[in-house]
């Protein structure tokens, strides 16, 4: 229990640090797309970048690299996260599954019913998957914020319910959000995913043939017409998750490679070769205890944070604040979007969370009161990463594009306040965890 706290510290960390760091570069994007360089920061999102050779070759523009091949790392990353969840955390079993479970499904389709009815089929109604979406960064990154006071049981529900939210995510952008497929190349795509799968049921794996693997199951995945993005979800899960030592094992074999590895020293910089064969021994243990899933989440995480992440947000958060005339760019799409983001997640995420409890589906975490799940609520109106990328899918018309992301600025920025000031003042007669 010990090691999954301090592996959860670990993440929580990671997360809400570089929260701060996507946060500098969506204030970045936003100061660049309304000043002087303005015309050169959308002339190069939309240059085209080509790679491969003869016959063989992929040609987008830079924006769509971002999204489509990025942002499929991660996607991937989420994956990890999700069939870790459903294998070892908060989804594993039924009565744990079941409280983020109904949160994510009132913070999906109440945010969505709001900005129906608010939108009334105006412009933008092919948008209504945009204010589904938390993001998990910024809405950890408000947590860490209040300190030591958050019960840590709140900290991985909104970790959980997040979780289940992206997969909702990954659903509408399957069903929703892809174009025409062509089902030839799916065919192709999943039999080479089928191997993938067999070598992960083998609980064998080889990160270069994987590797080559997932980018040919990607290209795929481009060529048919459902979003590329969907194969980083899929192909995290033919990641094994078995370790083959357990860690008894390995503590009982590693210790006499230890003591040769000290028996075997000089007085000289360099190694002797028993240290050098024990080295090699160690590392040999130190790749069987660990899985596989569990090692390439852990190496993957924090190139998506500090990296991948703050690009998209670079590329995506470019949004023009006032038109020729001078007047705001937002319109009715814009405050639909933020009404539903802000009002939906509000009452659905604590109006379904009740509703499990209610019917003993669920019960609440310890320190958690249903007066907390307001204040998460208002957290999960942080859509920005999910919803941006939603935005991106949803429509091609460079004005309704802004508009959206006006929306989703403007409703995600006034949650995260209103989350953090509503949290605090429940919190503040709670006692600090140490």
């Amino acid at each position: 229990m010990r090691a999954l706290t301090n592996s959860f510290q670990r993440f929580f960390k990671l997360e809400t640090s570089g929260s701060i760091v996507l946060l500098a570069c969506a204030v970045i994007a936003i100061f660049i797309s309304n000043g002087a360089f303005s015309t050169k920061y959308f002339t190069l999102l939309q240059s085209e970048f080509t790679i491969g050779f003869g016959e063989y070759i992929l040609s987008k523009p830079i924006l769509l690299w971002i999204n489509d091949g990025l942002m499929a790392i991660f996607f991937f990353v989420v994956g990890l996260e999700i069939k870790r969840e459903i294998i070892y955390g908060e989804l594993s079993t039924f009565k744990q599954a079941m409280l983020p479970v109904f949160a994510a499904i009132g913070g999906m389709f109440v945010p969505i019913a709001i900005f129906l009815i608010v939108n009334n089929g105006g412009a933008g109604s092919e948008g209504w998957g945009i204010p589904m979406a938390t993001d998990i960064a910024f809405s950890l990154g408000v947590l860490m914020l209040l300190g030591k006071r958050v019960p840590v049981s709140l900290k991985v529900f909104l970790t959980a319910f997040a979780i289940v939210d992206d997969i909702g995510g990954v659903l509408v952008i399957t069903f929703f959000y892809s174009s025409t497929i062509m089902w030839k190349y799916i065919i192709i795509a999943f039999a080479l995913y089928a191997i993938l799968l067999i070598f992960n049921s083998m609980n064998r794996y080889s990160k270069y043939a994987w590797t080559v693997m997932s980018i040919i199951i990607w290209v795929l995945f481009l060529k048919s017409g459902i979003h590329p993005t969907i194969a980083g979800i899929i192909i995290a899960f033919t990641i094994p998750a078995n370790r083959k030592i357990n860690c008894n094992t390995f503590a009982d074999t590693i210790s006499p490679v230890v003591d040769k590895f000290r028996e075997n020293q000089n007085s000289m910089h360099l190694l002797t070769k028993p240290q050098i064969e024990s080295i090699g021994h160690i590392e040999e243990l130190t790749d069987k205890v660990q899985p596989r899933l569990q090692y390439v989440e852990n190496k993957m995480h924090g190139w998506v944070v500090w990296l991948i992440m703050p690009i998209f947000a670079m590329a995506n958060c470019g949004v023009v604040l006032f038109n020729d005339q001078g007047n705001i760019s937002a319109g009715w799409l814009s405050f639909s979007i933020a009404a539903a983001l802000l009002l939906g997640n509000t009452i659905g995420i604590p109006l379904f969370s009740w509703i499990a409890v209610k019917l003993k589906l669920a019960v609440l975490p310890k320190g958690i009161k249903f007066k907390h799940l307001i204040a998460v609520g208002l957290l999960g109106g942080i859509g920005f990463t999910m919803s941006l990328f939603i935005n991106s899918l949803a429509f091609t018309d460079a004005e309704i594009i802004n508009q959206a992301k006006i929306g989703i600025i403007a409703g995600s920025l006034v949650s995260g306040i209103l989350g953090f000031f509503v949290l605090k003042r429940m919190l503040r007669d709670v006692p600090v965890e140490n």
